[in-house]
């Protein structure tokens, strides 16, 4: 009986309002896009959920922030993948100098190392990953399935919008 007392006690303490509606907010849009994403058929469409997890903020604003970064820095991933694959084979080599590059390129655009850091994994998915496919087909893929994650955590986000502390406060009076 006071084992349950404790779990009852730590529930009501940890288990809040608040969390319950940002954990059903990330549970829908994980669904949503991953969803929407099959519905395309991509073949990759853990991405868009993955890509969801990663954007939902608990304002529009933050997720707006977050979500031009991963965009930004998908695009440029992808057209580097795309492009330095149809050219040259792959190597631990190139991909590193390209790496190097992306870096340098996106200093020169203003993006910030979060965008980088996108730009590479999204390289490194589309150079280092065997497909059967030509890499320009997978770096599309990769960049409609980051592009649909960032949609739908954006426009649930939008219609959704989690409340501050202090609204779930004045709930509770």
């Amino acid at each position: 009986m006071r084992y349950m007392a404790k779990v009852q006690s730590w529930l009501s303490a940890e288990l809040n309002r608040q969390a319950l509606v940002h954990s059903a907010r990330t549970a829908v849009a994980a669904l949503v896009s991953l969803a929407v994403a099959r519905a395309f058929r991509l073949p990759e469409a853990y991405w868009a959920a993955i890509t969801t997890l990663v954007v939902m903020q608990s304002t529009l604003g933050a997720a707006l922030e977050v979500s031009w970064r991963r965009f930004a820095g998908t695009a440029l991933g992808a057209l580097a993948g795309a492009f330095v694959s149809a050219y040259f084979p792959p190597s631990v080599l190139v991909f590193a100098v390209v790496v190097f590059g992306i870096g340098l390129l996106s200093a020169a655009l203003h993006l910030d190392r979060t965008a980088y850091r996108f730009a590479s994994i999204t390289l490194a998915i589309i150079m280092l990953v065997e497909r059967n496919q030509p890499s320009w087909v997978i770096a599309t893929h990769r960049f409609v399935e980051v592009s649909v994650g960032i949609a739908v955590a954006l426009a649930l986000t939008a219609i959704w919008p989690e409340r501050s502390v202090a609204a779930y406060e004045e709930i509770r009076k």
